[in-house]
């Protein structure tokens, strides 16, 4: 959903302290929705002092909205210092050495009451993941990992009012500012279209939504209506299936191509690792690298190294690996939304890919 950000690339470590207990329902539409009487297009409340807030005004009124409405709605946007606080923290200095930081990460997603719950999450919407599948070519497995690593399948979706959220980045946090300015505004284009109160719908703290956690941009390309009402609702968690396997397809999924493939490495491990990096086989070779597993003839690879526990460990990462990170902009959240798909595939004993891919190889104690 393009979260290029960092702040937003760690929330799914956020959403178990920052999101609900309990699963939504869909944002309340406008049905009764009384607009401002005053027809005054000055910003009152926590946003009134601020010419950019003003200035937005000006933008939306120029996409056709009243500018009495939207200077309204920023009068009531509540001005979160929270948010501002946790996204001025200091990012940690990278390690040197293995520290078993992904060891760690892994362990927050690959459980035992996660896996099950991702196995009962798929027999529960089977014909609909199917459907999905047949459709975008996108296997269940994943489509059920994403939403289990975003939300717990529907578990904690957020509690914060996304109007809130995304006013406050917008004007509040000058460094991404043009970011969250521009999803503010693809908010209310999202609003007006579903015919929702932009104060209702509830998410993360930067604004991400629903099952699957779409920022407001994303809704409007990616989003598809997937359960025949006619409404986009990724509170729904029909719409968010094949919302999800439509994000991957449009960001280019293979079917029926592998995602990751654990390599044995010796000699030159110097090499630039990342998910954006580039390499054909030959060079990787003769660095020391040799996969376990097949690669299709003639991929580009990416070259991912995990901190595990005891040492680094080294992937092969293939197209559809790179397309995971398009959700995420994270090596270690791509790793762990592949090995909990394969790891709840294996749980239902689904076609071939029974095996725990790498799990074997000793990442972390059989589950």
């Amino acid at each position: 959903m393009r979260l290029t950000l960092l702040l937003v690339c760690a929330l799914p470590l956020l959403l178990a302290a920052c999101g609900s207990s309990s699963r939504q329902d869909g944002p309340a539409s406008l049905a009764g929705y009384a607009k401002p009487a005053s027809g005054s297009t000055q910003i009152r409340g926590d946003y009134a002092s601020y010419p950019a807030a003003q200035a937005f005004v000006d933008r939306m009124a120029a996409e056709g909205f009243d500018p009495a409405e939207v200077a309204d709605w920023l009068s009531r946007a509540q001005r979160q210092q929270w948010i501002i606080d946790f996204v001025h923290q200091p990012q940690a200095k990278p390690s040197t050495a293995p520290t078993g930081a992904w060891t760690r990460y892994r362990a927050k997603f690959l459980t035992e009451a996660n896996i099950t719950k991702g196995a009962n999450f798929w027999g529960r919407y089977e014909r609909e993941l199917r459907r999905a599948q047949d459709k975008y070519g996108v296997p269940p497995e994943y489509v059920v990992a994403i939403i289990g690593v975003e939300t717990n399948w529907g578990g904690y979706m957020g509690k914060h009012r996304v109007m809130d959220a995304l006013v406050t980045l917008a004007f509040d946090f000058p460094r991404r500012s043009d970011y969250f300015t521009d999803e503010l505004a693809a908010y209310l284009r999202m609003a007006r279209g579903e015919g929702m109160d932009p104060f209702q719908p509830k998410g993360s703290y930067a604004g991400a939504m629903g099952y699957g956690q779409f920022m407001p941009s994303s809704y409007l390309k990616w989003a598809v209506e997937f359960d025949g009402d006619g409404r986009r609702d990724l509170w729904n968690p029909v719409d968010a299936i094949g919302s999800v396997a439509n994000y991957f397809a449009e960001h280019g999924w293979r079917a029926g191509e592998p995602v990751a493939v654990l390599t044995e490495a010796s000699g030159n491990t110097d090499l630039k690792t990342g998910f954006d990096t580039r390499y054909d086989l030959g060079t990787l070779a003769r660095a020391g690298f040799r996969p376990e597993g097949r690669v299709p003839a003639g991929e580009q690879v990416s070259l991912i190294r995990l901190d595990a526990t005891g040492g680094y460990q080294y992937w092969l990462g293939l197209n559809n690996f790179y397309v995971i990170t398009r959700y995420n902009h994270s090596s270690y959240y791509a790793m762990a939304v592949h090995q909990l798909a394969q790891a709840i595939r294996a749980r239902r004993g689904s076609g071939p890919d029974t095996r725990l891919s790498g799990l074997e190889a000793g990442l972390a104690p059989p589950l």
